[in-house]
């Protein structure tokens, strides 16, 4: 089968922060032929960053706590736990845009960066990717409250034993995908990356 989709149609069908679009298209199916024409509308997110900030010799990860409007529908539960994250503004790259946002919501200085993995987020109706990296860090630096104030951020930041983090994620305290999949990442990878990073162990 070759994959293909065809737009019929696409609309503006709001241009703020978030733009939103609506497409009728049509699809090959995996059966052959194309499907009938479908409508689906389409939160358009540019590409994003996210960062586990990691202290390898303290095995300590920086969390941060913040409201999340797309949370309030569980009002008990609308502060998530959740890693660093920002858009990628133009003209800057990925990498570059780890480094900010660390220092924006964490206070967090990235000395060591690497990539875990690039993915969607909802790719069922919006177009936001992730670059997901993991950062080392001086984790007695981490704390307090971050932010910037013409974005009303208001971030409470702290370091957290891995221990701690893992159990955080079992017990459903940590709700936010991202964290969720770097802190798995973490687990799989963390005795290899403390020796990759600490001269010590």
């Amino acid at each position: 089968m070759k994959k293909q989709f065809e737009i019929l149609q696409k609309d503006t069908v709001y241009p703020g922060f978030f733009h939103m679009e609506k497409y009728r298209l049509r699809h090959t199916l995996y059966a052959g032929g194309w499907s009938a024409e479908i409508s689906r509308e389409l939160l358009v997110r540019g590409h994003c960053v996210a960062v586990l900030l990691y202290d390898p010799n303290a095995d300590k990860v920086v969390l941060i706590e913040q409201f999340r409007a797309g949370a309030i529908l569980n009002p008990d539960r609308a502060w998530l736990v959740e890693i660093v994250a920002g858009a990628i503004e133009e003209g800057e790259t990925a990498e570059q845009v780890a480094f900010r946002e660390s220092l924006e919501e964490a206070g967090c200085e990235i000395q060591e960066l690497i990539e875990i993995s690039e993915f969607y987020t909802t790719p069922g109706g919006s177009s936001e990717r992730i670059t997901l990296f993991c950062g080392k860090v001086d984790s007695t630096l981490a704390g307090g409250i971050h932010g910037l104030d013409d974005e009303h951020e208001d971030i409470l930041v702290r370091a957290v034993a891995f221990d701690d983090a893992y159990r955080m994620l079992e017990s459903r305290e940590i709700e936010s995908a991202i964290p969720i999949v770097a802190i798995q990442w973490l687990a799989l990878n963390r005795q290899k990356l403390r020796k990759q990073w600490c001269a010590n162990i």
